[in-house]
């Protein structure tokens, strides 16, 4: 049970979420960091009152000193403040909720303090899964993930004593915007029409990764990470209604499927509560007025990023690395409008076939990785 936390990416979804279970709960808010948003993050701090706030943009972070000279809270600006918001002593709890590889070594940081980690930034079990699993067991350290995926197999595997009766996790997926679409159809839509996904309301970055189906691909290889099974035991299934969350099944043919609303304090709140369930203020699911369940199987060859992360996954080593960070560049272009939706996969597959990958590499080796195939991509 979780009783003070520190929030990186305070300002985005699944942070500014995550301070509305903290108030729900009655939880203390020790430290919350963003990266530019001053405005967002003042009033974060005038109402949680936290010790320290971070700015990642220096700029930025000496705005927002100004802003809060009046109060006791802290301000420090840059990476490395990262860092201290992740391991400041009163915190139990990490909530990394950052976005992309800038999640990576504070969350080892504040593995190293034997944090609970409540994950949600996947691209760090996506580019150093390995490390960051091994880090955890050596310190003794919780990962609780918070992406509602995980969060469901987590949930579901609570009763399973022996790993080894595990036959498949099946991560579930809404299909993004875009499902039913043919390839050449797909070519043709926007950034605007990438950016409506039909259940979720989440940030731009992930909402196109979801319209590409990267962001299955990462989770899949999340997955892998977390409960150290190969790909051949992951799979993906198209549900439209973001009501089952994802199952599990076993040897002996039995499937446990974690079902709810689609609504990320969900578990945002059970990774606070973990091991035990709070009360809940929101509304349940009722089964009598939910639609029909439907699922089906994803098209790869309309979303090939699905099958670059998945091929990524069987390479192994610095491949994912090499694939996440490809794949952040490819999206921030597109974003831009400087690029189109196709070439998203484009410009990954190229990165991944112009940077070496490395087996078994060293956090060095990893970041070495992710900045090489972001290079790949804007063709410096």
């Amino acid at each position: 049970m979780s009783h003070t936390i520190s929030i990186l990416g305070s300002t985005g979804s699944i942070g500014r979420q995550t301070l509305d279970v903290a108030e729900q709960m009655g939880l203390r808010v020790a430290a919350i960091t963003a990266n530019s948003s001053v405005e967002r993050i003042e009033e974060q701090a005038r109402q949680f009152k936290p010790r320290l706030a971070v700015l990642t943009d220096e700029a930025a972070a000496k705005d927002l000193a100004a802003r809060l000279a009046d109060t006791d809270t802290r301000v420090l600006g840059g990476f490395d403040a990262l860092l201290e918001a992740a391991t400041v002593p009163e915190a139990d709890t990490v909530v990394t909720a950052v976005v992309g590889m800038v999640g990576l070594k504070p969350t080892l940081a504040a593995i190293k303090e034997k944090k609970r980690i409540a994950l949600a930034n996947k691209e760090t079990l996506v580019c150093a899964g390995e490390l960051v699993m091994d880090a955890a067991d050596a310190a003794g350290a919780e990962i609780v993930p918070v992406d509602s995926e995980h969060s469901a197999i987590f949930q579901c595997v609570q009763g399973c004593a022996d790993r080894r009766e595990i036959k498949r996790l099946i991560l579930t997926c809404s299909g993004g915007p875009f499902y039913g679409m043919t390839y050449d159809e797909v070519g043709k839509m926007t950034k605007a029409d990438a950016l409506k996904h039909p259940n979720w309301k989440m940030g731009p970055k992930i909402t196109v990764d979801c319209a590409t189906l990267m962001n299955k691909g990462l989770e899949v290889i999340e997955a892998m990470r977390l409960y150290r099974l190969p790909l051949e035991q992951v799979s993906v299934v198209i549900h439209r209604q973001s009501i089952v969350h994802s199952l599990v099944e076993y040897r002996d043919g039995a499937v446990l499927a974690q079902l709810g609303t689609p609504d990320m304090r969900l578990p945002i709140r059970y990774a606070m509560t973990y091991p035990e369930r709070g009360v809940n203020p929101a509304e349940p699911l009722d089964l009598l007025t939910c639609p029909p369940l439907t699922f089906a199987a994803p098209d790869r060859e309309a979303f090939p990023c699905l099958r670059l992360a998945e091929e990524a996954a069987t390479q192994g080593g610095t491949a994912c690395a090499i694939l996440n960070g490809a794949n952040e560049e490819a999206v921030r272009l597109f974003l831009a409008d400087k690029i189109g939706f196709h070439d998203i996969p484009r410009l990954v597959a190229e990165a991944r076939a112009k940077v070496p990958v490395v087996q078994s590499p060293t956090l060095e080796e990893i970041l070495e990785a992710d900045r090489a195939a972001r290079q790949a991509v804007l063709g410096d």
